[in-house]
């Protein structure tokens, strides 16, 4: 499929107009929830994109990573798909990939020694026994690393696999790719409304985009989703591993019951948020119903950097938004609660900012610690009386930054382990 129909389709002539950034691949989201915090972007790290495709995830930490010295090794069998990322790499000058063609299952005898970061995006959910690739993985990667994963969910993708179904009858005994793909849209041109896939296809499009991109989602000869529990069984409970998931654009808040149920949630919201976190967001799959894929960071330990720690220096990411302009928005309640909304993830949930949210958060510059801004903050004339204490204003600024940071345009670093410079 991938040899005929290299996925996702990109121009290599495009990568002098536009970087492609993958979700799971910032190096801010890596080192947050990967490292603490601390991750140590230099000359000694290395990442590895395990089915790598036509390059978006490769060529976005290549280029991230050009000044630091680290390496980036592009795994993938597919020659046609690898040429591709090839040339883009080419134009975009980037000669700290190494390229190796051969199937992730190879890892442990490929001789490629181990890796900081391991991206696995849409790929082993594709293969005959997904915990096989995740075996391979786990072998190359460092103690101490962090993986980015991403497999399809049940949920969200319950109208592709009904119209996968239908396909399949209509394709039966059908060798021709070309005409299969001719007669799939044949029939996605006379599906009524009433089907599940012409329901819900707000939340997939790749079937218009393009051939590769239809076949990928509708004519796959191999695939399986995963619902929220069958993740946790897999994952936490068979491998051990701790898993911070983080819907693209969209974060855990995908997964928070109460940041999906509006700003005048039912009151059975209260009961809900008592339960495991793991039960929260099986709950929240089921009840939006739109979560097509799974991302998350993996990691042999919990690693998310910690809140509360004041040497840790807040930053806001991606978008531009900055500290002073949040600070108007929530100095306009005058401490009263009000509905904070976010278009790019849709949250929308009511917050009672505590009377020093606001000068916390226009001191949010990416520099200053924690401590430095609390210090800053205390020492304010509009503020009398005893001095709150860092205790005390981390617990005030808590509801802001779990709603922030839920949304991932909140993070964290330690003030000893700087990032690399953005790409331009």
């Amino acid at each position: 499929l991938y040899e005929a129909l290299p996925y996702p389709p990109r121009d290599p002539e495009d990568e002098r107009k536009r970087l492609v950034t993958t979700w799971v691949d910032d190096l801010p989201m890596i080192s947050h929830y990967g490292f603490g915090g601390r991750a140590r972007f230099d000359a000694g790290f290395r990442a590895l994109v395990a089915g790598g495709g036509t390059g978006d995830a490769t060529i976005y930490l290549a280029e991230q990573l050009r000044s630091t010295g680290a390496e980036v090794v592009h795994l993938d069998f597919s020659a046609a798909s690898t040429a591709i990322a090839k040339r883009r790499a080419q134009v975009r000058g980037l000669a700290n990939i190494r390229w190796v063609e051969a199937s992730l299952l190879d890892l442990p005898s490929l001789g490629l020694g181990a890796f900081d970061y391991v991206n696995c995006v849409g790929v082993l959910h594709h293969l005959a026994d997904p915990d096989a690739g995740l075996e391979a993985l786990l072998a190359s990667l460092a103690p101490g690393g962090a993986m980015g994963l991403m497999v399809y969910g049940s949920a969200g993708r319950a109208g592709v696999y009904q119209m996968r179904s239908l396909l399949a009858l209509v394709n039966e005994d059908e060798p021709d790719p070309k005409a299969r793909i001719d007669q799939a849209r044949q029939v996605l041109s006379g599906v009524p409304p009433s089907n599940w896939f012409r329901r819900g296809e707000d939340l997939y499009t790749d079937h218009r985009t393009s051939d590769a991109g239809l076949a990928d989602l509708l004519l796959h000869p191999q695939d399986r989703a995963y619902s929220v529990g069958e993740l946790y069984d897999w994952l936490v409970d068979r491998r051990g591993l701790a898993i911070a998931l983080t819907d693209v654009q969209r974060g855990r808040s995908a997964y928070v019951p109460g940041l999906i149920a509006g700003p005048q949630p039912p009151r059975v919201i209260a009961r809900i948020a008592a339960m495991p976190e793991r039960r929260q967001h099986e709950i929240a799959e089921l009840w939006s119903g739109r979560i097509q894929t799974h991302s998350l960071f993996a990691t042999r330990a919990p690693a998310a950097a910690p809140y509360g720690d004041a040497a840790f220096v807040p930053y806001l990411f991606h978008e531009p938004v900055t500290g002073p302009e949040l600070a108007k928005v929530f100095a306009r309640s005058r401490g009263q609660p009000f509905v904070l909304d976010h278009q790019w993830s849709g949250v929308s949930v009511r917050v009672t900012p505590g009377p020093h949210v606001p000068a916390i958060l226009e001191r949010i510059d990416g520099k200053r610690t924690f401590g430095e801004i609390f210090a800053q903050v205390r020492a304010l004339p509009a503020f009398r009386g005893p001095a709150p204490d860092d205790e005390v204003l981390f617990a005030e600024f808590r509801e802001a930054y779990e709603v922030l940071n839920a949304i991932d345009r909140l993070l964290l670093r330690h003030e000893d382990h700087p990032l690399p410079p953005r790409p331009a």
